[in-house]
């Protein structure tokens, strides 16, 4: 029999759908070499599409490819038991880098589907 879940983020009407605003931020080991570039507490935000990473700040394009397949689904309202909302680490795609990107959702945005496809029927 499937159970019904509930969360907190609402649909405001047919047109709108919500998504969670995330924050993605490098977990080092203490004293463990980095072979990624990455300093603990590197971080960068996704609101809706948008990736924004601070002011002097870059990311590995390898660890990026690890993470990136994770976002769009990490964003959207999943049952609490789903992996998706329990599992929130990614490990560096580096075997030798003991690394870890931490998913963090922060917030919720809501986006008409008419503002963000053309396509809209």
């Amino acid at each position: 029999m499937k159970e019904r879940y509930s969360v907190n983020v609402s649909v405001e009407s047919e047109d709108s759908f919500q998504l969670y605003d995330l924050r993605v931020e490098v977990v080092c080991p203490p004293g463990k070499r980095i072979m990624c570039g990455a300093k603990n507490g590197d971080f960068f935000t996704l609101q809706g599409e948008m990736l924004k990473l601070p002011p002097n700040q870059g990311i590995s394009i390898y660890s990026l490819g690890a993470v990136l397949p994770l976002l769009a689904a990490k964003q959207r309202v999943t049952p609490p038991s789903d992996w998706m909302s329990t599992d929130a680490e990614v490990a560096c795609p580096d075997p030798n880098c003991p690394s870890r990107l931490r998913i963090i959702r922060t917030g919720v945005g809501t986006f008409r589907h008419g503002d963000v496809t053309p396509f809209c029927v």
